[in-house]
């Protein structure tokens, strides 16, 4: 396959008035075409910011380092006309408030056509055209009736619809889709997802998800990716991480889902103490603090994300951990001594 986005040793930090930030810190990925990717970890690990990077929307007291190929395309540090060709164009980002992302002011025609007729050269008849056929895909009922409305005449749900539409309006190669679940009930996550899921197989989009719902990447990623503390801790295809994780926080996100299967009641088990301060990361493993597993050298050494053995574990398993064999399994209290020191 042909990789659509290269990432590799991204870095973002942000100056504040108390100290450095560093949010993004030695990230590397890549992802191909029609594949999609689950980015997963707790707020404030560093998922969104990887993306605000790679599009060139960060804060202005952020920079960032490393490289971003686009089909071999630098994109970092690119002026920002250069960098406009991509964004919205064969680049789209669905950001995960779509009240604050569409313009109040405007009605979502104007926000639609707009589009279509700076990136695409559409005059505005056939930009109302394709916007409406585009609403009607995404699943907005009366799509024709409802394209001069406003953002706040649509429900929750139809907002999300029209923020996804909106990112498909010139056909991208990637869609990167940050939390578009988020404060919508069950059944309009459902629809949603399995929106999704259709423009990957139609269109043949490559599709990016941002969550921190373990259960959305089961249902719709090829491969996930896990963040803590503005590091990818352990990635590789969805299935082989959710059965035999080998980071023992991938293990603790896995743990703290409910189960429906569960036989009996049973306490919601739950990772102990807080996410570091990323102005002051800890000396050695930023995870130590709040890991069953831990030992001295977690405490003094950084581990280096390195390549898991194929023949053991699958293709392309990654992890960020000094423990050799991770014991603990989904669902199962990990013991402190589970784990296999390398």
């Amino acid at each position: 396959m042909t990789a659509v986005l290269d990432v590799r040793h991204l870095d973002t930090r942000f100056a504040t008035p108390d100290g450095e930030v560093h949010a993004v810190n030695d990230v590397s990925f890549h992802i191909d075409e029609g594949e999609s990717v689950g980015i997963v970890g707790e707020s404030g690990s560093g998922k969104t910011q990887i993306f605000l990077s790679i599009m060139g929307l960060l804060a202005r007291n952020g920079r960032s380092g490393g490289e971003v190929h686009y089909r071999g395309k630098q994109l970092l540090g690119l002026p920002r006309r250069e960098l406009n060709k991509f964004r919205g164009v064969t680049l789209s980002m669905i950001f995960q408030d779509p009240m604050t992302s569409l313009n109040p002011y405007l009605r979502i025609s104007r926000q639609m056509t707009e589009v279509l007729v700076e990136h695409k050269g559409f005059d505005e008849a056939a930009a109302r055209k394709r916007s409406i056929a585009l609403l009607d895909r995404v699943g907005i009922p009366s799509a024709g009736q409802r394209f001069d409305l406003y953002p706040h005449e649509f429900s929750g749900g139809m907002r999300q619809r029209v923020m996804i539409a909106m990112a498909l309006l010139c056909e991208p190669d990637l869609l990167i889709a940050d939390e578009p679940t988020t404060a919508l009930d069950v059944t309009i996550q459902a629809q949603i997802l399995e929106l999704l899921a259709d423009l990957k197989r139609d269109f043949g989009t490559a599709v990016i998800l941002i969550t921190h719902d373990l259960g959305v990447v089961a249902g719709l990623c090829d491969r996930v990716m896990v963040m803590y503390a503005g590091r990818v801790v352990e990635k590789g295809p969805v299935r082989d991480i959710f059965y035999r994780p080998q980071h023992p926080y991938t293990l603790g996100l896995l743990n703290s889902m409910p189960r429906i299967d569960a036989q009996g009641a049973s306490e919601l088990a739950a990772i102990p103490g807080q996410p570091p301060n990323l102005q002051n990361l800890p000396q050695g493993c930023a995870y130590r603090d709040r890991c069953p597993y831990a030992f001295e050298r977690c405490r003094v050494e950084d581990p280096a994300l390195r390549p898991l053995d194929p023949a053991q574990w699958g293709a392309a398993r990654e992890k960020a951990c000094h423990l050799e064999r991770l014991e603990g399994r989904r669902q199962e209290a990990p013991t402190l001594n589970a784990g296999v020191p390398a």
